[in-house]
């Protein structure tokens, strides 16, 4: 497995522990044990990333698994005591808006755009996924994990609705990507503890990303209930409002697709 011969220069100056893995199971579950086990050795941003994760996880229990150096997996962790409970709700969301905005700054030619909670896509297809998971016994502690098709071709993605800066003729700058996530993410957080106005823009900036805003969609709920309908916002904890035939409808976890 390559790694970066330099590494991550730009990104590691921004988190305090960044951990290059040659290959690694799960990127999230690592840092999540890690961490517990070394709480002082893990501050707030602490990083591990790879090339080579074997066996990733995705919302709703789904399974994450690329063929090696093909996308770049990366888990942050959250020290967030100053956010109020309430607020929580956010933090997969601010992921999702920092890594739009990375992946944005070497698209920006091409329409990024967030659909509702944390998926990035590209022209309507799905370039990036991120799972926020607590960690057990902390609840003060959150890992996100987030996976970005960087060199996967065109005949290696998984899906039809899939796509990565290779299968767009593209080469991603990994230090950089992971350098601008890293930056958005760790401000997006701080103005969540600060509230306020500064909250406020943080949340706005949310907003201004999510291209499920506005759209119809359907909702898959956990329940295995659907819901087709309108997106009409996101409320003060971060869940998606849908009006579906003259009803609204607040989704706090879903799978939503939008429909063209």
């Amino acid at each position: 497995m390559s790694i970066p011969e330099n590494g991550y220069p730009r990104a590691a100056a921004i988190s305090p522990r960044l951990h290059i893995a040659p290959s690694v199971d799960s990127t999230n579950k690592k840092l999540l044990t890690d961490a517990f086990d070394d709480p002082d050795g893990h501050p707030h941003l602490s990083v591990v990333v790879t090339r080579d994760q074997r066996a990733g996880r995705g919302r709703l229990d789904r399974t994450w698994v690329t063929p090696p150096d093909s996308a770049l997996a990366v888990s942050v962790l959250l020290r967030v005591e100053a956010l109020p409970v309430a607020t929580r709700g956010w933090i997969p969301l601010v992921a999702g808006a920092a890594m739009t905005a990375a992946v944005q700054a070497q698209l920006n030619d091409r329409e990024v755009g967030l659909k509702w909670p944390n998926d990035v896509l590209v022209g309507g297809l799905k370039i990036c996924g991120i799972l926020a998971e607590v960690m057990p016994g902390d609840p003060h502690s959150v890992v996100v994990g987030a996976g970005v098709n960087t060199r996967m071709t065109a005949a290696e993605l998984p899906v039809p609705t899939a796509t990565s800066f290779a299968a767009l003729a593209r080469t991603a700058d990994e230090d950089r990507l992971l350098a601008d996530y890293l930056t958005g993410l760790r401000d997006a957080i701080a103005a969540l503890a600060v509230g306020g106005t500064t909250a406020d823009a943080a949340k706005q900036a949310v907003w201004t990303a999510c291209s499920t805003i506005g759209a119809d969609v359907s909702v898959s709920l956990p329940d295995g209930v659907s819901l087709i309908g309108s997106a009409q916002g996101i409320d003060d904890e971060g869940r998606l409002i849908v009006d579906a035939a003259g009803v609204t409808h607040v989704v706090s976890a879903g799978d939503v697709v939008h429909v063209r």
